[in-house]
Parts: C-alpha cells; structure tokens; sequence
C-alpha cells in the first residue's frame, strides 16, 4: 500500500505496462557482444553517478549479471539498450567482452515511453534531465502536454514549470542539472527574457547561497524595472519628427527605418522635391 501512496495511479500502469525487465514466457536470453551494444538516445539520464556503477561493477565482478537487459536489435545488427544502461556501463568497467540480454521489437515510441517511466519511478533525475524526458515523449508521440501530465500522473502546471526550464540559458541548464541551481530558483529564472540578466542573477545566487523568496524578489525587481525604464516606441525620435516637420514645413513620419514625409497636395510635393534637391545640390 505504500507504493500506491508514492507512485500515481498512471504512471504505476505505465511502469507495469512497461515492465520490461520481467523475462516474458518463451523469451531467451542471449550473450550479446558489448561492442555491439548502444545507449539509448532516449535516455532522460545524464548523469551517471560513478559511485554507483563502481558498486555494481564490483558485484558483477564477483557474482557475473544476474539479470539480463533488455535491447532491441538495430537494422545495422548493432542494438540499443531499452532497460539495463547502469550494467551496461558497469560491464564495460569490469573487461566483460558480452552480457546476457533479452531482444524485443519495441517502435521507437515505446523505447522513449519505457525511458521515461522507468526512470520517473525512481525520482532521482535532475529537473533538467525531467523536462528533456517530457519533451521527447510529447515530440515523439505527438502528444500535448495536458496528455503528458495525464500519461505520467502529473499536474499540468508542474509539466509546464518543468518544461519552462530548457528555455533558460545553456550554461544555467548545467548548473541546474548538476545540482548547483535549486528547481525553485531556475524556475524564478524561467520567468525572465535576457539571457545575460539570468546568467548574471544565476552566479549571484550561488556566490551568495540565496534563497527562493530573495530570488523571487530578485527577478519581481528586475521585471519592474525593466517595465519602468522601458521607453515607448511612441517618443522615439520626437525631437527629430519635430525638427524635420518645421524645415519642410510637412507632416513627418518617423517608422520602421523609414522617413516618410507627407505632402498635402502637388504643389506641396513639388516644393519639398526642389528643396530636396537643391540641399543635395549643395553639399556637393
């Protein structure tokens, strides 16, 4: 019962109907070359952490794989792995020339669907790693991101605060991905357009260790401020419509890199062509 407390309803029967490392009736479990083995590109993991792997490596150095992962076989005869990245990796550390796998023919779709379940369930990506995840599977199910949250037993706002995050800078995602960055601070962030104001607001928030109420200050002043000293399309070149409508004596408009000097009649426009051309004149 505690599970069903910790894991919403449809992403638990999206873990179950993807239960992938179940060894399914008739299935046989090949030795399958390591050098033939490739990552899954729908992998929302970025990060490995080491430790980890040294631990498992060291298991299977002692006790060999005990349970197969799971691939699907590539046109090219090379397969990518669709469950089982960690004892892939730690097979590799250990000299090990193949591992034990289970072949299935999952659509691509299914492999980012099963990427993603398997690795929510276990709620230790980074926010940034989270939101690639949901980009992914909406891009390659062609889903929106109501469904998403549905399909994963989230609210919709918290997979559009989550999706909000891969519109701030490059170098801030890396600080938040490698845990540098809180969730709630980046998402403060989020809500800013200057890429270089939330770099700048971004290292301010390490180097003075803020918190998520100074940061939400922070980025309401920024936002005001630039409300306040903002200039309004209407006033630019004021002074210089001015000074151009009294010398022809015409009505100027000033837009879009454009002067546009507007006569009442033919004998106004004749006029201002004359001056036109006589000032030309002139300065030569």
């Amino acid at each position: 019962m505690k599970e069903d407390k910790l894991i919403p309803r449809n992403l638990r029967d999206l873990i179950e109907e993807h239960n992938v490392d179940k060894v399914l009736d008739g299935e046989v479990i090949l030795e399958v070359p390591l050098d033939k083995i490739i990552a899954n590109p729908f992998q929302p993991r970025r990060i490995f952490e080491q430790e980890k792997i040294d631990e498992l490596a060291e298991s299977i150095k002692q006790h060999g794989v005990f349970q197969p992962i799971i691939v699907k076989k590539l046109k090219d005869n090379s397969y990518m792995i669709v469950s089982g990245e960690r004892r892939f990796r730690a097979s590799k550390s250990v000299g090990l020339e193949s591992i034990p796998a289970i072949i299935r023919n999952y659509t691509e779709d299914k492999v980012a669907e099963i990427a993603l379940a398997e690795n929510l369930q276990r709620e230790d990506l980074t926010p940034i790693e989270e939101a690639e995840a949901y980009q992914v599977v909406m891009n390659k199910l062609g889903i929106t991101q109501g469904e998403l949250a549905e399909k994963v037993g989230k609210s919709r706002s918290h997979v559009t605060n989550m999706l909000g995050l891969l519109k701030l800078p490059k170098e801030v995602q890396d600080l938040l991905l490698n845990k540098k960055l809180s969730m709630g601070n980046a998402r403060s962030l989020s809500k800013l357009k200057d890429e270089k104001v939330i770099i700048e607001l971004a290292n301010k928030i390490i180097d003075e260790n803020l918190n998520v109420r100074q940061v939400e200050e922070l980025t309401k002043e920024e936002q005001k401020s630039k409300t306040i000293t903002r200039k309004p399309k209407k006033t630019i070149y004021n002074e210089e419509r001015n000074l151009l409508s009294k010398y022809f004596n015409a009505k100027i408009h000033i837009n879009n890199n454009k002067i546009v000097i507007h006569a009442k009649d033919e004998k106004q426009l004749q006029q201002l062509l004359e001056r036109l051309i006589k000032h030309e004149i002139s300065n030569k």
